[in-house]
């Protein structure tokens, strides 16, 4: 099973692994770890030490269904759309489950939410130069390679059209051999918004040249606005969305969650947790999709790292009148946590760190004297561990509920409330 050339094994499925791989064995033998199969199937697999490729699916399980992209199997991007829903939502489930259980936590684990799709907003697209253009996609699975994206049936239909403009405007940010643009496109109220990464710029950037063809395709195609690094290279109008009742002004480049349906689900959640509290905490606030809900509540301190986002909550303000008092700070909440002490009037927290979590941050809160927290997170290994900090203070893990954002794939989001 584990020549230098690899060998095609008959394996049996046993189990699905974090990372949507199928746990495969043979009388006697260690783990193989085998994509795009199921529990309970029999299958032949090429086997390189504890990695196998599927060859062919001998026996299918019940669950199995045919996925919905041309794409799929190549394009690394959903990794479980073979998967009927109800047990592809419940191993999601189960996951948190199993996390939780590692930091010793017991608590009620709600049904995964599910969000539709054909809903996603966000989406990161590699560029490549090719003869006459470019391509424009995802990474193949376990390659540098691209995946040339026609059809995406987890995004927004409004970037799936837009796919041949990005291509066009793609095409511009190729002028360095060792550029590798990313194009992170965004739906909003004005239109679509671009934010390129990756262009080499050690060399002088782009040309003047290179500059005005991205705006003449940018133009061409009605988007919003187009970025890079930060920098405008294209507006025709400022990309907006909503928070609450506040528009906001979306800084180029800000984090904003991926779905709104699952905004919308967590947003409801961390507000139903909080409800009473006459003073909320809101950390790592980013530009404010939690804060202004949570305003129309009570007084909110709200505290994130990204200047430009505090600044883009800050003016938003002004555009739903009627909430309670918002205080926004820009500060890194890593290096300098809001302290207990300046916590101890806040009655509530709510808070949303990225995948490395909020551990020093968390450490102040559980000293605080909050009776009520919400965390919301991207990573339930990292929640867990910051979950143990506030039970060891005194907090009960209340209830947790995943949140399945990122479509077919096998990233679990989620919330947890927690109660002196």
């Amino acid at each position: 099973m584990t020549g230098p050339g690899g060998q095609t094994a008959e394996l049996l499925i046993d189990s699905i692994g974090a990372q949507g791989d199928g746990i495969s064995r043979t009388a006697g033998a260690r783990p193989v770890f085998t994509p795009l199969t199921l529990p309970g199937e029999r299958v032949l697999a090429r086997v390189e030490g504890d990695r196998g490729e599927l060859v062919e699916v001998l026996e299918p399980s019940p669950d199995r269904i045919a996925p919905v992209s041309p794409h799929y199997g190549d394009c690394g991007g959903c990794a479980l759309q073979h998967w009927a829903a109800e047990p592809y939502l419940a191993w999601k489930r189960e996951q948190v489950v199993q996390t939780l259980a590692r930091e010793e936590l017991e608590t009620e684990v709600a049904p995964t939410f599910a969000c539709p799709p054909a809903s996603r907003r966000r989406l990161a697209l590699h560029a490549r130069p090719v003869k006459g253009g470019a391509i424009l996609g995802f990474k193949a699975r376990r390659s540098w390679r691209l995946v040339d994206v026609n059809v995406c049936p987890v995004a927004d239909p409004a970037l799936v059209k837009a796919l041949p403009a990005l291509r066009k405007l793609a095409a511009a940010f190729f002028e360095h051999p060792k550029s590798a643009p990313t194009l992170h496109v965004t739906t909003t109220l004005s239109g679509i918004d671009v934010e390129v990464t990756g262009v080499e710029r050690r060399s002088g950037g782009l040309s003047a040249d290179a500059r005005m063809r991205a705006a003449e395709a940018a133009g061409e195609a009605d988007f919003a606005r187009v970025t890079m690094g930060g920098e405008i290279l294209y507006q025709a109008r400022q990309p907006v969305v909503r928070f609450g009742q506040a528009v906001v002004a979306l800084p180029p480049g800000a984090f904003l969650q991926a779905v709104p349906a699952a905004e919308a689900e967590m947003v409801r959640l961390c507000v139903e947790a909080v409800r009473g509290a006459r003073t909320l905490a809101d950390l790592f606030c980013g530009a404010g999709a939690f804060t202004f809900p949570l305003a129309e509540l009570a007084p909110v301190l709200a505290a994130d790292s990204a200047e430009s986002s505090i600044q883009a909550l800050k003016s938003a303000v002004a555009t739903a009148p009627g909430l309670r008092p918002i205080a926004a700070e820009a500060r890194d909440l890593f290096r300098r946590p809001v302290s207990a002490d300046e916590l101890r009037k806040v009655e509530a927290v709510v808070f949303d760190p990225p995948r490395a979590g909020a551990e020093a941050q968390t450490v102040e809160i559980a000293k605080s004297n909050a009776g009520v927290v919400a965390g919301v997170s991207c990573n339930p290994a990292t929640f867990a561990r910051d979950a143990r900090i506030l039970v060891d203070a005194g907090f009960r893990l209340e209830r947790v509920t995943p949140v399945d954002q990122f479509l077919w794939s096998a990233h679990i989001e989620l919330v947890g409330v927690f109660r002196r």
